[in-house]
């Protein structure tokens, strides 16, 4: 599977989020769950780091 997009894991992410909050989930599957939006968040948070060290280096090179 190709890696995801950050809009791609907000999307799965905001759906993990839905469905705990429900909660109607058995147990196992709300763990799994919660272990699924860990990774997703971890992917965000990095995509996000990328994101602003890009927009650090091209203010640095503009000024």
């Amino acid at each position: 599977m190709s890696e995801l997009t950050f809009e791609q894991a907000v999307v799965e992410l905001e759906g993990i989020i839905k469905k705990l909050e429900d909660g109607r989930m058995p147990l196992e599957d709300a763990v799994k769950a919660f272990e699924r939006g860990s990774e997703l968040k971890k992917i965000c948070e990095k995509k996000l780091k990328d994101a602003q060290l890009k927009i650090d280096i091209l203010s640095e090179k503009s000024e």
